[in-house]
């Protein structure tokens, strides 16, 4: 296999991290509002943080594999490390039960989750 068949490969995965964390980031906005409104929703909010959280982990993974064998630029891995940084931040203010800060945090990692998954679109 040559060297740009793996590096489009990896770019494919990054772009699939980016994408499944997008989807759990909404997903997550679907079960708050299942938490306001059903006896089921706080477990299937809490179940969907922790997917959430895990895909954040696969795309900095998934960052770091797309640089390094390319030796391209590292702005990916720092994107990838600000949204578990701030996946993080969500857990800990969702646990001490800050839905003042909780909920625009999560519609702001949505809506930058979107962003960069239309910017690794743009780059193919």
């Amino acid at each position: 296999m040559t060297t740009q068949a793996t590096a489009q490969r990896r770019l494919t995965f990054l772009q699939t991290a980016i994408a499944l964390q997008t989807l759990t980031i909404f997903l997550q906005a679907v079960s708050a509002g299942l938490l306001l409104s059903s006896s089921y929703g706080e477990t299937l909010h809490s179940v969907g943080a922790r997917v959430m959280y895990g895909a954040s982990m696969l795309y900095l993974l998934a960052a770091v594999l797309a640089w390094k064998p390319g030796g391209g630029s590292p702005r990916p891995i720092l994107h990838a490390t600000g949204f578990l940084v701030l996946a993080s931040v969500q857990v800990v203010l969702g646990i001490a039960h800050v839905p003042s800060v909780h909920l625009p945090l999560g519609v702001l990692m949505f809506g930058l989750s979107v962003l960069a998954l239309a910017r690794r679109r743009e780059a193919r």
